[in-house]
């Protein structure tokens, strides 16, 4: 497995309208020099949402952690 345990695997989001998806992608694309990159794959998925879209598949949101 790459090096990746079966509990470290990271499952993928996948949007449920990929034309949608598509749009967002290319409008990130002519914004941003660099794609892909952190900042324009985060654009991309807030102008997705924002154009209606959404997703299946696994969570992957990142979650804040307390002190231990």
């Amino acid at each position: 497995m790459n090096g990746l345990t079966r509990r470290n695997k990271i499952k993928k989001s996948i949007p449920n309208d990929p034309s949608k998806w598509s749009n967002a992608k290319s409008k990130a694309k002519k914004k941003f020099k660099v794609y892909p990159s952190a900042y324009a794959n985060a654009w991309a998925a807030k102008e997705y949402k924002r154009m209606g879209g959404t997703w299946r598949g696994a969570d992957n949101r990142v979650t804040k952690r307390g002190k231990k």
